[in-house]
């Protein structure tokens, strides 16, 4: 029996004719196209800084900010240059808690006294290698770290008022859940069968918080008298070096009377060496701050064209830790950058000091270029070069120590040392006598006593020890 079997009808070769005319493909379209979707690139390109972020803020939260662990973690050359300073109690606002400020210094006391003024993201630690210097010539120079920089308080304790009614109640009560725990809660609920607030209408109301110290031109300037004032500093050759001359112009104009000579070290009002941009951008920031060769790199391009590793890693250290980036963009936002420098100087407390501008010639073409223009906005003051960065480098120490030495050594001298120098012969001979007997009494002792005045200061500050009075 046969089986019959129906083949498919065959498909036609061309599409059915149509009322409408079409329009035949071009060989161009009919080929498949391999153009990139930009929407690829920004999906990984996101996901790639999500991830670093991620990384960044997890590695910035294993940062230990318990003062005495943070202390206890740091590098053993910023732990020696806090062991050779002291610290200082200023007031900067009525009812507000004293602020302590790190001061770090060489040379013989009895000399004329000079004071260096770092910029923001500096510290003192930047210029250790210049007040070493200015010691062996025979100046008393002093550098601090202002507050929020450095190692001197960068956050302090506020009273502020909370918000009031249910909201700030609910708040309150949300508050102390997250301090004692949600059981805490539980049990106020089932002791009491509600949250008694009454009891706790004081606290409510105002209660204390701790922020991070921004300090204005005004406040950085009580900040400066009264250093100077309680290390017996003026009159004082002062060294403002980056932002500092907006923060201390103020205080300088008002207070010449404590200022024999000013010196400006590559400083302008415009802009600072540190661009606080980078410590400001969310995500930039953790970047920077997370990672030593990111920092590295920002200083290299910004501040500092010889800056060390270790240099690098200490600037980092110092302005990461508790709350010293918020201090300084903190500060940043109340920079007065509109400075008027000419004005400022023509000043009846300013046109009259001796006035030296010490200026870096190789950092760029434009940095040289805003130097001319400082010169020339102080035509009374003097100006010399120096060949490193905006920020002080360990290989130029000894020329900018130069330069502000030869400068000082040119003044008249103070009232204070002309006064010592005239001290009769007979007189000098046996103070000298005296102090040296003292010197060779103490320093049988010196390694005791010694260590144990430093080692009780820098501990003092991060709870492991006692310290000096104020």
């Amino acid at each position: 029996m046969a089986i019959i079997t129906e083949e498919p009808e065959p498909l036609p070769s061309h599409p059915p004719k149509s009322s409408t005319p079409t329009h035949k493909p071009t060989s161009s379209s009919t080929q498949p196209t391999n153009t990139p979707n930009p929407f690829t690139f920004w999906f990984y390109f996101t996901l790639s800084v999500s991830l670093i972020t991620i990384l960044c803020v997890s590695f910035s939260s294993l940062t230990p900010q318990d003062p005495k662990t943070w202390f206890l973690s740091l590098p053993s050359s910023l732990r020696q240059h806090y062991a050779k300073g002291r610290t200082i109690k200023v007031q900067t606002t009525p009812n507000q808690p004293p602020i302590e400020v790190f001061a770090f210094q060489d040379g013989p006391i009895k000399s004329d006294n000079l004071l260096i003024v770092h910029g923001l993201g500096c510290t003192s630690y930047t210029f250790r290698q210049i007040i070493k210097s200015l010691g062996l010539k025979g100046v008393h120079a002093v550098a601090i770290d202002l507050p929020g920089s450095g190692f001197s308080d960068k956050s302090t304790v506020v009273m502020e008022e909370s918000g009031g009614g249910v909201l700030g109640r609910f708040w309150e009560f949300y508050s102390d859940i997250r301090e004692k725990g949600l059981f805490w809660g539980f049990d106020q609920l089932i002791e009491n069968g509600y949250v008694n607030y009454e009891e706790n209408e004081i606290r409510v109301s105002r209660r204390e918080s701790v922020k991070a110290i921004e300090l204005g031109p005004e406040e950085m300037g009580r900040v400066l008298g009264q250093v100077i004032d309680s290390m017996g500093l003026a009159p004082v050759d002062l060294v403002l070096h980056d932002s500092a001359l907006g923060l201390g112009a103020n205080w300088v104009s008002e207070n010449s009377g404590s200022v024999r000579s000013v010196m400006l070290l590559d400083t302008t009002s415009s802009v600072t060496a540190l661009p606080l941009w980078v410590l400001e951008m969310p995500v930039i920031r953790e970047f920077v701050l997370a990672f030593e060769f990111a920092f590295k790199k920002v200083l290299e391009l910004c501040c500092s064209k010889s800056v060390g590793g270790l240099d690098a890693e200490a600037h980092r250290i110092l302005l990461k830790g508790r709350d010293g980036r918020r201090a300084v963009v903190g500060m940043g936002k109340k920079l007065n950058y509109s400075f008027d420098l000419a004005e400022w100087g023509g000043l009846d407390g300013v046109k009259g000091l001796p006035t030296q501008v010490i200026w870096s010639n190789g950092w760029s073409k434009e940095w040289s270029e805003e130097g001319s223009r400082v010169a020339s906005a102080l035509p009374h003051a003097s100006f010399v070069t120096h060949s490193g960065g905006r920020w002080p480098q360990e290989d130029t120490a000894d020329e900018l120590a130069e330069s502000i030495y030869q400068f000082v050594s040119s003044l008249p001298k103070s009232v204070r040392q002309a006064e010592e120098e005239h001290i009769p012969e007979h007189i000098q001979k046996m103070f000298d006598e005296t102090e040296g007997s003292d010197h060779q009494h103490q320093h049988g002792h010196d390694g005791h006593d010694h260590g144990h005045v430093h080692g009780a200061g820098y501990m003092d500050a991060y709870g492991l020890g006692h310290g000096w009075g104020s």
